[in-house]
């Protein structure tokens, strides 16, 4: 409702007609006749600044300006479009290009997702069969038809001419319910090699076609192998039938000599078998690739291409030789000629032999062995029209059992030097079994030039169990720039041995590694052995641990920050979150007990990173620094 016309909605008023604009009423366009609506007379003066006096009072239009532009526009024709707002233009999308009885649903049905969409698969049913002598049962195939789109299943047998059984529709389309009552047949019910029962019958369920296989394996489920089709007595021996009709059997030997007998009798001349088998087998030959490994003194292994002529079942050997083998060029092995199981020998010259021990077609197969004059020769591979050969013929793949006869490689051994006699120094003695001319062995200048006069300093004690020996105390200098160590023994008081030098300098052998000692053998908290006597090497002077903290690929153990990381498996230790630090040792034990392998140069290396004094003097590693940078 507008402003304006909110006062005159409540009152009772007439309605009059305009003077001025006949045919319109006067909708509040004077004042309302009532009491109270007295025009206000007064017989003051006009005073200034009087505004309550009758002249100074503010007399408001009868009409205001907002009715008379509605009733001005009113007069102008077309004035309800112009009134009505204009719709606001939404942009041009793909779906307003296509007619609406086209558009495709956001939400797809399964009727119109699915629409056209077939699952199939094969299977068959097994039905007895009474009062036959050829057969007692009979398995009769289907193609079951799942429709996806509304869930229904069809069944129909494939026609075999002249099968005298109804075939053809077997259940028509519609929804199959399971057998134990729960619902209808779906998906899920279906795969290869299960048994489903429908409607009281078994079907066993053998295959599916490429789109069912893909469709399962879209949606994630195992359909199964496809199996391969049974068949019973009746449709093999329809099959021979079939064969038979059609020629395709080779007649019967009795049949043949029959013919023959037949057509001889007629006065006809008797056909040659050899001409009849060279007509028709000339110049096919079967080749295969064998080996004979002859073990006789200075023997090896002799590779053949063989050929077995089908003309007239002769074979023959050529070898195979590789190049710069030193054998005579000459391939020929066996001469070309009927090849037999069994050599006879005969007391009288040309005596008539059985002509049935002779190698045929079907004796040859890949992988097995054939007798070559007493040499046992491999057939290891063949072509490709031998392999097609027997694959039409007698059905054989011989590609399946070949053989793999690549030589292993030669392994050269290399000849170990002789064990150092302790003369010298080991690389001089080395460089002797090198060469005839000895030379001085070369030596790494770039180590000798950077490390020349670095001495790295660890204190150890005897840890051979003697009581005499407890309060000995060593020096293991380590020379980094020939690798060489040497040994010295402090001076203690009334220890009742000789001090000064233990181990002359010289490169030593590992007894753990057997490998000259590295500056990685020598670990603060690990014993080694020199001289045949176990040192426990307890500290290292700050010179040898500055260049080992230098150099922490090398030796992670003086990493501090792998150190932390190996120590971050204690984050769940309260002692490790103590703002006062944890003794050392108690570190050690915590981690020994977590089962992690830490030694002491290692919480050395902690301690000098992290390590604080406390009240009473004592070193305290800080534990939260430890965790942090360990990143636990």
């Amino acid at each position: 409702r507008p402003k304006w016309a909110r006062g005159f909605w409540t009152s009772s008023m007439t309605l009059n007609k305009s003077a001025s604009l006949p045919a319109i009423l006067s909708l509040g366009t004077t004042a309302p006749k009532l009491a109270g609506h007295e025009k206000q007379q007064s017989l003051r003066y006009a005073t200034a600044n009087d505004k309550k006096s009758a002249f100074a009072t503010f007399k408001p239009a009868d009409v205001s300006q907002q009715v008379l532009d509605y009733v001005l526009e009113l007069q102008r024709p077309g004035w309800r479009q112009r009134a009505t707002p204009e719709p606001e233009e939404l942009p041009v999308t793909v779906e307003d290009l296509v007619p609406k009885n086209q558009r495709y649903p956001r939400v797809t049905p399964a009727w119109l997702k699915h629409e056209k969409q077939v699952l199939r698969f094969y299977g068959f049913f097994q039905e007895t069969v009474t009062e036959r002598a050829d057969e007692n049962s009979r398995k009769r195939h289907i193609i079951i038809m799942y429709y996806l789109e509304d869930g229904t299943v069809s069944m129909s047998e494939p026609r075999i001419e002249n099968s005298g059984i109804v075939q053809g529709s077997f259940l028509k389309r519609q929804r199959v319910s399971r057998n134990d009552g729960t619902g209808f047949i779906g998906p899920e019910d279906l795969r290869c090699g299960i048994q489903i029962t429908l409607f009281g019958r078994t079907y066993h369920i053998t295959g599916c076609d490429s789109f069912t296989r893909w469709y399962y394996r879209e949606i994630g489920v195992e359909i199964g192998e496809n199996e391969e089709v049974q068949e019973d007595a009746w449709q093999k021996s329809y099959k021979l039938r079939k064969l038979i009709d059609r020629g395709a059997l080779p007649p019967s030997r009795f049949s043949v000599e029959q013919k023959t007998i037949g057509q001889f009798q007629m006065g006809a001349p008797p056909v040659s078998k050899k001409l009849t088998q060279f007509l028709l087998n000339d110049r096919r030959v079967l080749r295969f690739k064998g080996y004979w490994d002859d073990h006789t003194k200075y023997g090896a292994r002799l590779y053949f291409n063989i050929h077995y002529y089908l003309a007239d079942n002769t074979m023959e050997f050529n070898e195979a030789h590789c190049r710069n083998s030193g054998r005579y060029p000459a391939p020929v092995f066996f001469k070309r000629g009927p090849l037999r199981k069994h050599n006879v020998a005969h007391c009288v010259p040309a005596m008539l032999t059985d002509e049935s021990c002779v190698y045929l077609p079907e004796d040859l197969r890949v992988g097995d062995s054939i007798d070559v004059w007493g040499r046992k020769v491999v057939l290891f591979d063949c072509d490709d029209f031998t392999q097609k050969f027997y694959k039409e013929y007698l059905d054989l793949d011989q590609r399946q059992n070949r053989l793999d006869v690549s030589e292993k490689p030669v392994t050269h051994l290399k000849l170990t030097p002789p064990p150092h006699n302790g003369v010298g120094k080991e690389e001089d003695s080395l460089i002797s079994t090198q060469m005839i001319n000895v030379k001085a062995p070369k030596v790494d200048l770039e180590k000798l030039m950077v490390y020349t006069g670095e001495v790295l300093r660890f204190e150890a004690k005897m840890a051979n169990g003697l009581a005499e020996d407890e309060m000995r105390v060593l020096v293991i200098a380590y020379y980094p720039h020939d690798d060489e160590v040497a040994v010295f023994e402090v001076p203690v008081r009334n220890s009742g041995h000789w001090t000064g030098k233990f181990a002359d300098k010289r490169r030593m052998k590992n007894p753990a590694t057997g490998k000259n000692f590295k500056l990685s053998d020598l670990v603060v908290g690990t014993t080694v052995t020199i001289a045949g006597q176990p040192l426990h090497i307890i500290r290292a002077d700050e010179r040898c641990l500055r260049f080992l903290e230098a150099r922490p690929r090398e030796f992670p153990y003086a990493d501090p920050f792998a150190c932390c990381r190996k120590l971050a498996a204690l984050k769940g230790e309260p002692e490790m979150q103590d703002p006062e630090g944890i003794d050392p040792d108690r570190l050690k034990e915590l981690a020994l007990h977590l089962g992690l392998n830490i030694v002491d140069h290692e919480l050395v290396t902690v301690l000098r990173k992290f390590g604080e004094m406390d009240e009473e003097g004592n070193l305290r590693i800080y534990g939260p620094a430890v965790l942090k940078v360990g990143g636990a």
